[in-house]
Formats: C-alpha cells, sequence, structure tokens
C-alpha cells in the first residue's frame, strides 16, 4: 500500500468516524499515488504526452467531483454555510494540500454554473470501480445531511445519481436508510394522514407523547421501561422529522 494511500485511508477515517470514509478516502489516496507515480516514471522517460494525460485525469475527477457536490447542494434552491464547508473539509482532508486548494478555489465557479450530471457521472464511472461509486454516494448523503436535515429534492437527485452510477436500488436504499428517515414512516408513527395540518400534527404529538411518557412506566419492570423510553424517542424523532419536512417551529 502507497503512503498516499494509507494518507487517504486515515483521513477518511477521521472525517467519516468509520470504514466507509476510510475506504473512500484509500479510493482516493490510491487514484492520486497511482498519477502520480505515472508522472514520475513518464518524467524520467521524458514522456510528457502521458504526463500531461494524467494530470488532466487528476483534474476531470476533481472537477466531476465538485460538480455532482455543487449539484446535491443546489437541490433544495439554498447553497448553506454548513454544505459548504463541508464539501471544503472534505477536500482539504482527502487530497494533498496544493491540489486541494487550487479545486476549493474552482469550486466557487462551479457552484455558479449548470452541469450535466449524467456525463459527470459517467466520468466517475470510468475512473471509480462500482464499490468505489457506492461510498461517493454517501459521500453526497453527507453532504445533504450537513445542514441537519435532508430534502426530499436532494434525495430524489442522489438516486438519480445512484442509477447512472449503475448501483442497484437494493444496494442504493440500504444507503439512504443510513441518512434519511421517510417523512412519510414519520406520520404512521404519529398516527397521522401526510395530508395532516400543522395544528393536527402538533395535537398528535401531544396526545401521543403523554400516552407513552417513559414517567408513567416508572413502577413496571425494567423491559418495560426500556420500551417505552425507545417508543417515546421515536414518536420525538417521527416529529422532528416532519417538522424539518414541513417547516414547522
Amino acid at each position: 500500500m502507497s503512503t498516499a494511500s494509507i494518507i487517504g485511508a486515515i483521513l477518511g477515517f477521521v472525517i467519516f468516524r468509520n470504514f466507509y470514509g476510510a475506504f473512500f478516502g484509500y479510493a482516493i489516496g490510491s487514484f492520486f499515488s497511482s498519477s502520480i507515480s505515472s508522472k514520475a516514471r513518464n518524467s524520467s522517460r521524458g514522456s510528457s504526452r502521458t504526463s500531461y494525460s494524467s494530470v488532466n485525469s487528476q483534474n476531470g475527477f476533481a472537477n466531476a467531483l465538485l460538480i455532482l457536490s455543487a449539484a446535491v447542494m443546489k437541490a433544495d434552491g439554498v447553497v448553506k454555510k454548513s454544505e459548504l464547508e463541508y464539501v471544503k473539509q472534505f477536500f482539504k482532508h482527502q487530497f494533498p494540500p496544493s491540489y486541494a486548494q487550487q479545486y476549493i478555489l474552482r469550486f466557487r465557479d462551479i457552484l455558479k454554473s449548470e452541469y450535466n450530471v449524467a456525463s459527470e457521472c459517467s466520468r466517475i464511472n470510468n475512473i471509480m470501480s462500482v464499490d468505489q461509486r457506492l461510498f461517493l454516494i454517501q459521500y453526497l448523503f453527507g453532504i445533504a445531511q450537513s445542514d441537519g436535515h435532508i430534502s426530499t429534492s436532494e434525495v430524489n437527485l442522489i438516486e438519480q445519481m445512484a442509477k447512472y452510477f449503475r448501483i442497484s436500488s437494493v444496494e442504493f436504499e440500504q444507503l439512504k436508510s443510513m441518512f434519511y428517515k421517510d417523512a412519510s414512516d414519520a406520520y404512521k408513527v404519529l398516527g397521522i394522514d401526510s395530508s395532516a395540518t400543522e395544528t393536527e400534527i402538533k395535537k398528535a404529538y401531544r396526545k401521543m407523547a403523554i400516552k407513552h411518557h417513559p414517567d408513567k412506566y416508572n413502577q413496571m419492570g425494567e423491559e418495560h421501561q426500556k420500551a417505552a423510553k425507545e417508543k417515546f424517542q421515536k414518536l420525538q424523532d417521527a416529529y422532528e422529522t416532519i417538522k424539518k419536512e414541513r417547516g414547522i417551529k
């Protein structure tokens, strides 16, 4: 394993705090390591043509990553500071400093422009394996979640990207479940329909919260208390999901 690959894996783990980030970091590290090695070999042979090709390949990969990042950020109509910071930190940690600074500066112009997402996904397909593309989808979900809420428009766009990446629907749904709570399920938890008014939503939550509050089960066994706390937490999570989806204060 190359030094760049090791660094990429470690930094990926630092950012994502799990194996997935480490794997994606390793993929990026390997990509840059192979490109740098290729340039070094070609330089020793006096070949400028292939060296230029390696640099172009690096730039193409980074550009595609930035374009897909920008697309997700703009999906809900508002580019948020938290999302921008997420992408900046990712590039600072995952790419060599000189490259990271260059790409972050370029990102400003990319955010102001429109690109063909399908063609950029195709570019990524030529560079990364299917497994690596799965981790890229997770990275995109990370951007969407960085502001504390993933909108339906963001989910729909990432799902379309997954299709371009030739990722199966089963694999996509597994990834989505790690980040996105479907609002339709949240309504079911509160026992109401998705067409419920804001007043009806708040009333339903208060009613369920009183009915299932853990304090009512203090005199019962440990298992009952544990189950009550889990139920109450699900009610709270469902209510928060609906509030974010509907913009309820």
